[in-house]
C-alpha cells in the first residue's frame, strides 16, 4: 500500500493515432489489428484519403469493433491532408503517425512514447538507420533519404538521421501549434522544420522496418524528392 507521503501514480498517456489511408485494402486490417493490440489508452483516426479500391467498405465493417474515429475525405488530399485532418481530430495526449501499410511495426510505440512519458521530449522521430531491424532494399531511395535528411539537418540545425521517418510522435500541445500546408509528401520536412522552429526538445529513437516495393503498393516516387527538397527550402528559409 503506498505510504501518504508517496507521490501519486502517473496517470498514463492517451494515444492519438493518426493513420493516413489511400487504397490500402490489403493491409489495413492487419495493421490496425496490430496497433489495437499495442497495450495503451487509444484512439485510432483513420482518415481514409479517398480510397476507391474497397479500403473504405473495410473500415466500416471495423469501426465498431475497433472504436475507430473516421474521417473520409471525397477527394485526395495527399498524406499531408490526411494529417491534417487526423490532427484535428486528435483529443489524446500525444499523437503518433501511422501508416497504413506494415512498413512500420506497432511494437515499437513503447520506445517511441518513452523519452516524451519521462519528461525529456516534446517529439521522437523513429530513425530506421539507428540499427533497428530493417529490410536491405532500394539502394537509391535509402541514398535520398540520406540526402534530404543532410539537407533539412543543414536548416534546421538538427542533427536527425532520418528526417523522412513516418513514425513521428508529439505531444499534443505540439501537434495543435503545427498547421500544415503541404499536400503530398512535402509533410515530413515541414513537420521537421517546424518543429525545429517551435524550438521543440527532438528525440530520435531506433525502430524496425519492413519496406515493400512497388509491385506491393509502395507509393513514394523518386519525382517526390524534389517536392521533399523544395519543401526543405520553403519552411525553413521562405518563411
Amino acid at each position: 500500500m503506498p505510504g501518504a507521503t508517496d507521490p501519486p501514480a502517473k496517470r498514463p498517456l492517451r494515444l492519438s493515432i493518426v493513420m493516413p489511408c489511400y487504397n490500402e485494402r490489403a493491409t489495413i486490417e492487419e495493421i490496425l489489428a496490430r496497433v489495437q493490440a499495442t497495450p495503451y489508452e487509444k484512439e485510432i483516426i483513420v482518415v481514409d484519403d479517398g480510397s476507391t479500391d474497397g479500403t473504405r467498405e473495410i473500415l466500416r465493417r471495423l469501426e465498431p469493433q475497433y472504436g475507430l474515429k473516421l474521417v473520409f475525405h471525397e477527394q485526395n488530399r495527399g498524406k499531408g491532408g490526411a494529417l491534417r485532418s487526423g490532427f484535428a481530430a486528435a483529443t489524446g495526449d500525444v499523437v503518433l503517425i501511422q501508416d497504413a501499410d506494415l512498413e512500420y511495426d506497432p511494437g515499437d510505440y513503447a520506445a517511441l512514447i518513452k523519452p516524451i512519458e519521462d519528461g525529456k521530449a516534446d517529439v521522437v522521430f523513429g530513425s530506421r538507420f539507428l540499427g533497428g531491424t530493417h529490410r536491405c532494399h532500394l539502394f537509391w531511395h535509402y541514398v535520398g533519404n540520406r540526402f534530404l535528411t543532410l539537407v533539412s539537418n543543414v536548416v534546421t540545425n538538427l542533427n536527425l538521421t532520418d528526417m523522412e521517418t513516418c513514425y513521428k510522435v508529439f505531444r499534443a500541445d505540439v501537434a495543435k501549434r503545427i498547421d500544415i500546408e503541404s499536400k503530398r509528401f512535402g509533410v515530413e520536412p515541414e513537420l521537421t522544420a517546424k518543429v525545429a522552429k517551435l524550438k521543440c526538445r527532438v528525440y530520435e529513437v531506433p525502430i524496425s522496418y519492413y519496406g515493400r516495393d512497388y509491385a506491393h503498393g509502395k507509393k513514394i516516387r523518386p519525382i517526390d524528392a524534389f517536392d521533399a527538397l523544395w519543401a526543405i527550402l520553403k519552411f525553413n528559409l521562405l518563411r
